[in-house]
């Protein structure tokens, strides 16, 4: 038996991974795109190309394996309770990507975000809030009912707000309210999930940040895809995160981690976080797991999505060339593009054999025929010509 098989033998014996995948995230596994009669969360998918997500869409297999290999090449060094080991060392990288004083690891992003706006308010109990936002729409109303902040939504049938927008809810709620409360922070989302991806550009960015100093408002940033942003628009993490003062970055969307979120920001707030998780229950006796996944993938990061991108732009303009398909991108987007077949190509065909014989995933089409394409690192495994050739062989099989 080779070193590195023994090596990983040694490694899942010694983290007790040998008979239970401790790392799997089971919320993620259970939002995936359904694929009828196919075992996909127990094969490995490191092979694949797939259109439906930010990151590499792991199996429970791929991350034992991956962390083998990880500690293979460098030992992992251990945490306890969120101190020390790759976690610290994960941290002390955020803080310099972002410029911040500190960074902190929390075990989800919802938390994270929360958190952020509760130190951030003091005894304020007002948060502006995009109304299409994360914050908003899928935190399960924890501001109010644990926290005592009060959400008010700005921006409603828009991708986001502008500075006059924000102004305008301010002015409304301040004329309109006779025993009034304190306004403390002004929350961002950017890029945005519920508007496809969407990057807000940075000048309106920087005018909602300068306004918001100058009124003695604090901002966050839920920055969970912040590096897609990033990779799109030519605007480094730094700058994003100068505008605001804490942000929140995922470790799982992208970096591949099956957990986790980093919040970074000026000590003094930072400081007060592990408290608080505690408070949350959300302390944990070791995250180093999650933190070495990313830690792993956050190396490169940069350079690696410029390279995505030109592929990304090469393959959607190779298949744009087949009459059966067009792909748009979408106004001010990021790594998510809109798919419509013609109405020859039958969509379970072509689904069908792309995923069974070359091993590209595609997402469903929503109700209106779009099929949701995103752009990952995954479309690194093959080569630009050969996932293109794939398209054209499964659409003359796929004719309706």
């Amino acid at each position: 038996m080779s070193d590195k098989n023994n090596n990983r033998r040694n490694f899942l014996k010694n983290c007790g991974l040998a008979s239970l995948p401790l790392l799997v995230p089971g919320v993620a596994l259970a939002n995936e795109p359904e694929k009828e009669k196919r075992e996909v969360a127990r094969a490995s998918r490191s092979s694949f190309v797939n259109f439906v997500s930010d990151g590499l869409f792991f199996s429970p297999q791929d991350y034992i394996e991956k962390l083998s290999d990880i500690n293979s090449n460098q030992e992992i060094q251990q945490d306890f309770y969120g101190n020390g080991g790759a976690t610290k060392e994960l941290e002390q990288e955020f803080a310099k990507i972002t410029g911040k004083e500190k960074a902190i690891f929390v075990p989800t992003g919802t938390m994270a975000n929360q958190l952020a706006i509760k130190l951030l308010n003091g005894h304020n109990t007002k948060v502006i809030v995009p109304e299409n936002s994360h914050i908003f729409r899928d935190e399960a109303d924890a501001a109010q009912s644990v926290h005592a902040q009060r959400l008010i939504p700005a921006g409603k049938d828009k991708a986001y707000f502008d500075l006059q927008e924000l102004k305008d809810t301010i002015a409304y709620y301040d004329k309109g309210e006779v025993f009034k409360s304190g306004l403390g922070v002004v929350a961002i989302e950017n890029p945005i999930r519920r508007a496809d991806g969407t990057s807000i550009p940075l000048q309106t960015l920087k005018e909602i940040s300068a306004y918001c100093r100058q009124q003695g408002y604090k901002l966050h940033l839920d920055g969970a895809r912040i590096h897609l942003a990033a990779a799109y628009t030519g605007v480094s993490i730094a700058e994003y995160s100068a505008l605001f003062d804490t942000v929140y970055i995922s470790l799982y969307k992208y970096l591949n981690a099956p957990t986790g979120a980093i919040l970074c920001g000026d000590a003094e707030l930072i400081d007060q976080m592990a408290h608080q998780i505690k408070i949350l229950g959300g302390t944990t006796y070791q995250t180093w797991g999650s933190a070495a996944l990313a830690l792993h993938y956050l190396k490169g990061l940069d350079e690696r999505w410029k390279a995505t991108v030109n592929t990304g732009n090469q393959i959607i303009s190779d298949l744009n060339k087949m009459k059966e398909i067009s792909i748009t991108k979408i106004k001010e987007g990021t790594n998510i593009y809109n798919l419509r077949l013609d109405a020859s190509v039958d969509f379970k065909k072509l689904d069908d054999r792309l995923y069974d014989e070359f091993k590209i995933w595609l997402n469903n089409p929503d109700g209106e025929g779009n099929i949701r394409f995103s752009i990952n690192e995954s479309l690194n495994r093959k080569k630009p010509e050969a996932i293109v050739e794939a398209f054209k062989k499964a659409i003359r099989s796929a004719r309706a």
